[in-house]
């Protein structure tokens, strides 16, 4: 009989220390990633959020005090590449209130820029989803990512 219960307690005491033991391995392996995500994260030649595409072209994702979002194309030397037939719309926010975004070529010296029509949501951290054509018969690609803006 008492090995029975020693036996039993053992096998509970194993049983609710496995999933504590597993989920602060895990704990600790996600700040490892998360950390080596950040590491990854570029600035590009304005500061801003580079996304670098699997379709082949990079872009810089800057945001004014306006809290308006301006987009630069990037060649592979994270140079600002001259726009050409380039459009992009997006949408940026949570699902339940989207901000839908426009982006319109700039004048004079933002010539290069793409800039959005409406102000990015509050919030410090934005999700953003971008539907980019690099010419008008072009097929979308579709970017997602995180601002950080703070």
């Amino acid at each position: 009989m008492k090995t029975k219960l020693k036996l039993t307690t053992t096998l509970l005491i194993a049983l609710f220390a496995s999933p504590l033991a597993l989920a602060d391995g895990d704990h600790d392996h996600g700040k490892e990633e998360h950390q080596e995500h950040e590491e990854h994260i570029t600035n590009g030649p304005n500061g801003g959020h580079v996304v670098e595409s699997k379709a082949g072209f990079s872009i810089e994702v800057t945001v004014d005090k306006e809290r308006k979002a301006r987009i630069v194309f990037l060649d592979k030397d994270n140079k600002v590449v001259a726009l050409t037939e380039q459009s992009i719309t997006g949408i940026a926010g949570e699902r339940s209130a989207p901000t839908k975004l426009s982006f319109a070529k700039g004048k004079d010296a933002d010539a290069n820029v793409l800039m959005a029509d409406q102000p990015l949501p509050a919030g410090a951290h934005v999700p953003v989803i971008l539907m980019i054509k690099t010419t008008p018969d072009a097929k979308a690609v579709t970017e997602r990512f995180e601002l950080h803006l703070h």
